[in-house]
């Protein structure tokens, strides 16, 4: 396997992604696009981007913040998901968008076939990339924030919807599941959304622990569950018959 961290830049911003593909072919395949969660590109979007190459996939972990911006505590790296989730979606948006663009230029992806797949902060990112009606098969939010936006509002989204969400996630409230699942209906979306029963947040990351009473917890069966629904998903996506 091939692995690599890349330079590319966006309106200036020098960004640092990271790029992971199975080099023993030279033919164009599937592009995934990794967002990460809020502490930037680190172990768990690595191993995502094993997992995908693995798979037979071309993955790319997409640099959200910039390669200035690495924050080391989790007061940090609250503080910068906010700017982006809650302050700026149109720059979050026109970042992922450029991970997007950078993948698709690759000369191991195969046109038209790009897919997205995001995790907690990250999940939020693919969404919105979504919601920005991005010529993308279909976007994955994992353990995401789902608050729509409107601001991102595009005519139409043409990208398919998945949503794996652990039932017992203590920040995404219930309001904003039902605010997700009504903007999905409302605007026809073609999507799926999956319920983990005894998971909270931050269920796929190793890092987070294994105590649910914090909030956030790895969760191993769940994680499995996870990623088995997320290549279906892409699958059926990338499948002949699509």
């Amino acid at each position: 396997m091939k692995t690599e961290v890349v330079a590319y830049t966006h309106q200036g911003t020098a960004l640092e992604g990271y790029l992971a593909y199975d080099d023993r072919s030279k033919s164009p395949r599937p592009a995934i696009l990794i967002a990460h969660e809020w502490f930037g590109i680190g172990p768990h979007e690595r191993k995502a981007a094993a997992r995908l190459a693995d798979a037979g996939y071309l993955a790319f972990a997409a640099d959200l913040y910039g390669s200035a911006e690495r924050p080391q505590t989790v007061e940090a790296a609250a503080e910068l998901a906010t700017r982006y989730r809650s302050g700026d979606r149109a720059a979050l948006r026109a970042r992922i968008a450029a991970g997007l663009e950078f993948i698709e230029r690759h000369p191991l992806c195969e046109a038209g076939h790009t897919a997205a797949i995001g995790f907690c902060f990250g999940g939020t990112a693919v969404l919105e990339l979504a919601r920005a009606g991005a010529d993308t098969l279909g976007v994955v939010s994992v353990h995401g924030g789902l608050a729509p936006s409107n601001a991102s509002r595009a005519p139409r989204i043409r990208a398919r919807v998945l949503a794996l969400h652990g039932a017992d996630d203590p920040y995404v409230p219930g309001d904003q599941v039902r605010d997700f699942q009504e903007e999905m209906r409302s605007r026809s979306v073609d999507w799926q959304m999956v319920y983990y029963g005894g998971t909270v947040h931050s269920f796929t990351n190793e890092g987070a622990g294994t105590d649910p009473s914090q909030g956030a917890a790895y969760n191993a069966r769940s994680t499995a569950r996870a990623w088995r629904a997320s290549l279906d998903f892409f699958s059926e996506l990338f499948s002949a018959e699509n």
